[in-house]
């Protein structure tokens, strides 16, 4: 049998459902938490916020050193 396959779309977008409700009910996180959290690479992670991003509904900020904050608008 061969190995299955994800549509990458549908798995950045349905990381980034799982971002949105993440941050919805949590509140502003920093994105190395968002990672920690979610259990998704770093990658998809990201390219989920940009998904997100794109669509208007988060908003960076900075955090503590080099770390970037992220919440919904």
């Amino acid at each position: 049998m061969p190995p299955v396959r994800i549509d990458a779309a549908h798995q950045i977008g349905e990381t980034a459902g799982a971002i949105w409700h993440f941050l919805n009910a949590h509140g502003p996180v920093p994105i190395s938490k968002l990672v920690k959290e979610l259990d998704q690479p770093k990658e998809t992670v990201l390219q989920g916020l940009g998904w997100l991003a794109r669509e208007g509904k988060i908003e960076y900020r900075p955090g503590k050193g080099n770390a970037k904050i992220v919440g919904l608008t």
